[in-house]
């Protein structure tokens, strides 16, 4: 699951840069529920591991709350209203 989550969340970082580029900003109305997802995943992950491998679920968790709270601002600055 940690594994499962970084990878998502390096994914979702990467279609973030995308969306920052103007006149894409409408991507981060998919990106937002795209990351939650992985968050989610990185919640299960570091539920259900031992407290030696939680690393990778973590930084999964991270990546996808930096994606979801950079998506936001970003629509509250009216980056996705194009």
């Amino acid at each position: 699951m940690g594994l499962i989550s970084l990878l998502w969340g390096v994914v979702a970082m990467i279609l973030m840069v995308i969306a920052l580029i103007p006149l894409l900003g409408w991507g981060n109305w998919f990106l937002i529920p795209f990351a939650a997802v992985g968050a989610v995943i990185a919640a299960i992950g570091i539920a259900l591991t031992r407290e030696q491998n939680r690393g990778r679920a973590k930084a999964g968790l991270v990546l996808n709350g930096i994606v979801i709270i950079v998506g936001i601002v970003r629509l509250g600055l009216g980056g996705g209203i194009v």
